[in-house]
């Protein structure tokens, strides 16, 4: 198995989701999303997968963490643990990308191969029902910054990678 990143936007009290969506609307975060991850591997949970529809576009590997079948017409592949989706990804070519929920990212932070995070933090407290889970100790080492804003809502691109 190779190394892999995690990719993530979350508040400052670290929520990420409510009801299976987004708490907020930030185009600039969706784009660096889909383009960071654009012709490589990202693994996910099923609540992703199925709200993410365009997931298999743009050259990516999808491979899907759930115990349901996946839709017929889909090029994702279900598989049934994080290192089953790491092995498979593996093989693929390009970077490996975690794309969560929550169990996921969980799961994910904690892994020996985990190496980098890239972090869209979002600078208010949402109210929300998913959690990311507390990267400060794990990914301390910062690698690049850019700060920018949305209709008044502030934000910050971060690249961290795991203190060694």
């Amino acid at each position: 198995m190779r190394s892999f990143n995690i990719i993530v936007a979350c508040s400052e009290n670290r929520v990420i989701g409510i009801a299976g969506k987004l708490p907020w609307s930030i185009p600039e975060d969706s784009e660096f999303f889909r383009n960071k991850t654009a012709g490589h591997s990202v693994i996910m949970g099923r609540v992703c997968f199925d709200e993410w529809k365009d997931a298999c576009s743009l050259g990516r590997s999808v491979f899907v963490l759930t115990t349901s079948p996946l839709p017929k017409d889909s090029t994702a592949v279900a598989v049934s643990s994080l290192n089953e989706g790491l092995q498979k990804a593996s093989l693929q070519s390009g970077e490996i990308f975690i794309c969560g929920g929550e169990a996921v990212y969980q799961e994910a932070i904690a892994h020996p191969l985990a190496t980098r995070l890239y972090l869209t933090l979002v600078h208010r407290q949402f109210t929300g029902d998913r959690l990311f889970p507390d990267w400060k100790l794990l990914f301390a080492r910062e690698i690049d910054q850019r700060s920018a804003e949305h209709q008044g809502l502030k934000f910050t691109f971060l690249t961290l990678e795991k203190a060694i």
